[in-house]
């Protein structure tokens, strides 16, 4: 690695002042300055992307194993299964193994109660008028000036 200092970073600062002339230097120093941001993250995009691949080893390490895993647990149960199946079928001899297996009936179509396109409980405006109920959508402020005391000089 580089070892850079502030002394040889102003050493370097004086001699591009000199080579480079003060009225181009800021403009160089930007262009360098862009350059190392582009070369920055340059780097890290690697980075980011040599450790997903890494992670996504991983990943398929860990799915291999458990899908081993799952393989073997069910090799043990098809085991522990017929096992089941012989001790049932060798103890009695009343027990029928052509019997299917249970499977749970389909579900059955229910049709709603509600139907959606006719308003249910909605309050005719003739009740809503004989109670004092609001018909009609008001702001706050109109609802308070519409309820607010009359002043005697009105």
């Amino acid at each position: 690695m580089i070892d850079l200092g502030i002394s040889k970073l102003a050493l370097i600062g004086a001699v591009a002042l000199v080579v480079i002339g003060p009225e181009k230097l800021p403009r160089v120093a930007r262009t360098v300055g862009t350059l190392l941001g582009k070369a920055q993250r340059y780097v890290a995009d690697v980075k980011a992307e040599v450790n997903r691949s890494m992670e996504l080893d991983e990943l398929k390490k860990m799915k291999d194993s458990m899908t081993s895993a799952a393989q073997e647990v069910q090799s043990s149960m098809r085991e522990v299964g017929s096992e089941f199946e012989r001790s049932v079928s060798g103890g009695t001899d009343t027990v029928q193994t052509d019997v299917p297996a249970y499977e749970p009936a389909p579900p059955v179509y229910r049709h709603p109660k509600k139907n959606f396109r006719l308003k249910q409980k909605a309050v005719p405006q003739w009740y809503k008028a004989r109670q004092g109920l609001r018909s009609k959508a008001q702001s706050g402020a109109a609802r308070v000036a519409r309820f607010r005391p009359k002043s005697r000089f009105q």
